[in-house]
């Protein structure tokens, strides 16, 4: 049926008027100034609040439980830690009813249920906007996180090891392992990862504008080239997220960075750590830091203690510092250190590898601010 001449002109006034509707996104959740030290947190339990105020701990970076994924559950979740006097900066990693919500390869690859990944992705968001959750962690690799095992460091402490020519290199996520030659069969182009990343966090952006979450996406582990047949052309390198930030074109869609990620790639990423921190901290698309330092970039890298790396990781601090940054910095895949002689076993035991990472972070933070105020 043909609109008459009114018609036609009542339904353009009315989109016009729907065009000048002002956006209904909320504020982005207020986090205080400063840099803010923190830990990825497991159970609130009272033993694990005790450790965590011993070692002087306030910010926390939370997982979820899948069973309770939801906003009525990351409001308790929160609740239950503030009350003994956390603060709550993330939860990450997202879960829904189909599982995780990170490194989907549905969506990285557009796969079968991409659409019900991105959704209950969506959904995620969410809730945390409901709940009060400034900020998550979001992966974007399609065939997970590549290791060949776990060795013993020169200094005696166990680690993740990365060896590309080990015949143990595979990728692990959510309970699937992926090896070489080709993970899903073939061979993806890079043009197919762009394309699907621009479909993903063209609906991403809004729905995170209206809940006021930051999202910062985490550098591919490791940031390398191709992975059985999935080029990494995006977050493994500096040109493809300036590229990615681009096209997400929103406030709320940012960078947490990995150092021990980015270290990992070594040039191949096109930045050094320092100049990438700044160039995104510049544009106010810097969210979160993983500290962490490796032996070596690839083809072989092993996770360090901080201080053990190839890396000055003062010079991480330092800038942090010198660009103002207000985010949290936490230690990440943490070192297995032995315990103490004498110290008692049980259910919950301390780790000694973090106590150490926390100390050393808060002594690089001091040195990095006495060095801004004398500067």
């Amino acid at each position: 049926m043909k609109l008459s001449t009114d018609r036609r002109e009542f339904a353009k006034v009315t989109l016009a008027a729907a065009a000048a509707v002002p956006s209904s996104s909320a504020p982005m959740k207020p986090i205080p100034p400063g840099i803010k030290i923190g830990v990825s947190a497991g159970q609130p339990s009272a033993d694990n609040m005790s450790y965590l105020k011993q070692l002087g701990v306030t910010w926390l970076s939370l997982a979820p439980v899948q069973q309770t994924a939801n906003a009525e559950g990351f409001i308790k979740q929160r609740e239950q830690w503030e009350a003994a006097g956390f603060k709550v900066y993330n939860i990450g990693s997202g879960v829904g009813p189909s599982g995780s919500l990170h490194n989907m390869p549905e969506v990285t690859l557009n796969l079968p249920g991409r659409d019900q990944k991105i959704e209950e992705y969506l959904n995620y968001i969410r809730y945390l906007g409901k709940a009060g959750i400034p900020y998550s962690t979001y992966a974007h690799m399609g065939n997970g996180i590549w290791s060949s095992g776990r060795v013993t460091s020169p200094r005696g402490y166990g680690a993740r090891d990365g060896d590309s020519n080990s015949p143990e290199w595979k990728g692990n996520w959510g309970g699937k392992t992926y090896t070489e030659p080709l993970s899903h069969g073939r061979v993806y182009s890079e043009k197919e990862i762009w394309d699907n990343y621009t479909y993903f966090i063209k609906k991403v952006a809004p729905v995170a504008e209206e809940a006021g979450v930051r999202i910062g996406i985490h550098p591919d582990d490791p940031p390398k080239p191709m992975l059985a047949g999935v080029p990494r052309c995006i977050f493994s390198n500096f040109e493809g997220y300036k590229k990615a930030i681009d096209i997400a074109n929103s406030p709320n869609i940012g960078v947490c960075f990995c150092v021990g990620s980015w270290l990992e790639g070594g040039a191949m990423t096109g930045k050094d750590p320092v100049e990438a921190i700044k160039y995104f901290a510049g544009k106010k698309k810097l969210f979160k830091i993983h500290f962490r330092n490796v032996s070596a970039p690839l083809p072989h890298f092993t996770e360090t203690l901080i201080d053990d790396g190839y890396y000055d990781m003062s010079k991480i601090m330092q800038a942090l510092v010198d660009v103002e940054f207000d985010g949290i910095v936490i230690p990440d895949h943490i070192p297995a250190l032995g315990a103490m002689p004498g110290e008692a076993g049980g259910t919950y035991r301390p780790s000694p590898g973090l106590a150490y990472l926390i100390g050393c972070m808060h002594s690089m933070l001091k040195s990095a601010q006495n060095h801004k105020r004398r500067a």
